[in-house]
């Protein structure tokens, strides 16, 4: 089996390979909004889980780097856009002026729209594509579908009909299950995908992913609660005053901590396909239940 990584010198190698994949990406202010926003970067969950996946499958955590650069990006373009007005209207993101704010609203639209393109382009322009065109072609699959109506974008159409309303709790699932974990159920499969792991490797990734994913959101909207606004780098609170429906709302913060550890039990089940070499899946994902930020 391949070697083991910290979860810093697992970012450290996504931030490189982040770098030098937006050196190509132009030189105008619309790039200039794109480096801003992907160097704004956070704890990189998702590419993190694509060279993990891909590595506990036994392949080569490199070959995986542009699909996780890809995938970051896709990320990155879903902030700006949920940060603009016609959204959220958040002027802060991780302790740093949202993209709308630094760079007007019009660029940072330009900003995420070339970011969910520039993800495609860059994986397919790759030397593991070009090699491995069929491998390539699924995993861009999943991210396509997983990043599209049917995934991330559906997601956030449901949670735009939702304002000012109380949902039920199946809605609630269903929207966090597509705008929070479909981008994390193709992190996870994607690496898969790269390590040319089995259909039940990939069944098993897609479980996980879909129990860590929700237990993930439970977490943000308990933190929207209690968390620490320099802590969390944006204001808590906004959950109430927008008049969102959470896991908060419709549980209580006891209740909905208890259901938030469920489902990270209910993840490190799934990861006993793997076995022992699932041991830092393990690990980070008890790091994301406790965590503050």
């Amino acid at each position: 089996m391949n070697n083991r990584y910290t979860t810093e010198e697992y970012v450290s190698m996504i931030d490189a390979a982040l770098e030098k994949t937006l050196e190509k990406c132009g030189d105008n202010v619309v790039s200039e909004a794109m480096k801003y926003s992907v160097r704004n970067g956070g704890k990189r969950v998702r590419p993190l889980l694509v060279l993990e996946f891909c590595r506990i499958c036994g392949g080569d955590i490199n070959d995986a780097l542009p699909f996780a650069c890809a995938v970051e990006m896709i990320h990155t373009y879903s902030l700006i856009h949920d940060d603009l007005p016609c959204m959220d209207n958040d002027d802060m993101r991780r302790g740093q002026p949202s993209c709308h704010i630094k760079f007007k609203e019009n660029f940072a639209l330009l900003a995420g729209d070339s970011l969910l393109t520039f993800a495609f382009s860059s994986v397919l322009n790759s030397e593991v594509a070009k090699n491995d065109p069929a491998m390539a072609l699924e995993a861009l699959s999943v991210l396509a579908e997983c990043a599209g109506n049917a995934g991330m974008i559906g997601g956030q159409v449901i949670d735009l009909e939702s304002e000012g309303k109380q949902i039920s709790s199946d809605t609630l699932e269903k929207m966090d299950r597509l705008k929070t974990g479909a981008l994390i159920k193709a992190s996870c499969v994607i690496g898969v995908v790269v390590a040319h792991g089995s259909d039940e490797a990939k069944l098993a990734a897609a479980d996980f992913a879909e129990k860590l994913g929700q237990a993930f959101q439970v977490i943000d909207d308990i933190l929207d609660v209690i968390g620490n606004e320099e802590t969390l780098g944006k204001p808590v609170g906004s959950d109430v005053q927008s008049n969102k429906s959470t896991y908060v709302s419709l549980l209580g913060l006891e209740l909905s901590e208890q259901f938030a550890k469920k489902l990270t039990g209910e993840a490190l089940s799934c990861l006993e396909f793997f076995g022992e070499e699932a041991v830092y899946l393990r690990e980070f994902s008890k790091k994301l239940l406790s965590r503050r930020n």
